[in-house]
């Protein structure tokens, strides 16, 4: 039997490294799954995988300085752990941070050996951003790169590392969550992100532009996505302490979900906000990208998903002040969010750091809910964008050349 070690260390990896051990099941049953991930490669690979998400996926240099001894321990052990368990194969799904110095690492210690793993990357880090420089040496430490965007396949075969371009996971997924509803003219969907860290820093953004869009449209409602249950009650704090009820504390309901009270009322996996118009709803951010008429969202997967969806958005870009100075000396790219990076022009309006203001925000959203014509001209951009992610398959596609490089 095979044994193929993982590492993934964010919530979306998590999502495409089980879809991708998934299709290997699907095309070779004599395999075994040991690492690193998240809650969704756990359950597929079985109780010798560690689920680690919810400390790994900080966010931000701050946070990962802070975090310092538990990732220099976290390295060691995966390095241990490789080591001992002799796989034929190290798959590293994005996560450049950790993956990047593992694979390095990993390359200058079994050059000598034997039987060394074959290294291989899974969804390409975005070097090409923030580093070209690397992408040389990368071609040393990798045996295969499997990437998700188009042009990324050309930028590494000139280097010389061997590079398959398999198409986009997600879209696998999100063709699954397509769903027959009509646009609600009267909603607007927050997309705030999926760490606490996150939501702490643009969520309450995303409040005060709720109530400016108000002023000039009093019938708008708000749906929230929230990621976890977790970060729901965190949300709903927040609203609660922005509409002046310091009476609003988390009561554990009796199924452990965790319940609301003051102007919150809780139904299902859902706050209610009774007063502004707010829907914080868990897991249903599929839904809510098809049901709302315009929408904030956060950088990161969630805007190609929006884009996908063919919702109309603005995008916002909010971290701490030595995160993002330290982001702008090294991103080389214009635009940030990768609808933008696709198509190579802002087609989708960009609010960061400083100009994540509430009144800039809801002006873009205005402008998207007055003008058909801006809507409809960003709608066929998305088209377009959607037209590079390829067909759907893309676990498929990637297990199959995983398998051929290790037989």
């Amino acid at each position: 039997m095979k044994t193929i070690y993982f590492v993934a260390g964010e919530a979306s990896a998590d999502n495409h490294g089980a879809a991708l051990m998934r299709a290997l099941r699907n095309a070779d049953v004599d395999l075994r799954f040991i690492g690193r991930g998240g809650p969704q490669m756990k359950a597929v690979a079985g109780a010798n995988f560690q689920d680690w998400i919810e400390k790994s996926g900080v966010l931000g240099l701050w946070e990962v300085i802070k975090h310092y001894g538990y990732f220099r321990k976290q390295f060691h052990e995966t390095l241990h752990e490789i080591d001992s368990s002799k796989p034929t194969a190290v798959v590293l799904i994005d996560y450049p941070g950790f993956n990047l110095r593992l694979a390095r690492t990993l390359s200058a210690s079994a050059k000598a050996a034997a039987d060394k793993p074959k290294i291989i990357y899974y969804i390409s880090p975005q070097v090409w951003a923030w580093n070209r420089g690397r992408i040389k040496k990368m071609a040393r430490w990798l045996d295969l790169m499997l990437c998700i965007f188009p042009f990324e396949a050309d930028l590494y075969n000139e280097s010389g590392l061997r590079t398959i371009f398999v198409g986009h996971p997600m879209i696998e997924r999100l063709r699954e969550h397509k769903i027959d509803i009509e646009r609600d003219p009267n909603v607007i969907g927050l997309f705030p992100g999926s760490r606490a860290r996150e939501i702490r820093k643009i969520f309450p953004i995303l409040i005060e532009t709720a109530r400016e869009l108000r002023q000039s449209k009093p019938n708008l409602r708000f749906e929230v996505a929230a990621a976890s249950d977790e970060l729901a009650q965190e949300m709903g704090k927040m609203l609660g302490d922005s509409l002046a009820t310091p009476h609003l504390n988390p009561l554990p309901s009796s199924r452990g979900e965790g319940r609301v009270r003051g102007d919150f009322e809780s139904e299902g996996s859902e706050l209610r906000d009774r007063s502004g118009g707010f829907d914080i709803k868990v897991g249903q951010t599929a839904k809510i990208m098809q049901r709302a008429f315009v929408g904030i969202v956060a950088s990161g997967s969630a805007t190609l998903e929006a884009a996908y969806f063919r919702m109309p958005f603005a995008l916002i870009y909010k971290v701490a002040w030595p995160t993002y100075f330290a982001g702008r000396l090294l991103v080389k790219v214009k635009y940030l969010g990768m609808p933008n990076v696709l198509a190579d022009k802002e087609v989708v309006p960009e609010f960061i750091q400083h100009r994540a203001q509430p009144h800039n925000l809801a002006s873009a959203v205005l402008r998207l809910l007055d003008d058909s014509m801006a809507r409809q001209e960003m709608i066929w951009e998305f088209d377009k964008i959607g037209a590079q992610l390829g067909e759907s398959g893309a676990s498929d596609r990637a297990a199959r050349a995983i398998l051929a490089e290790i037989a």
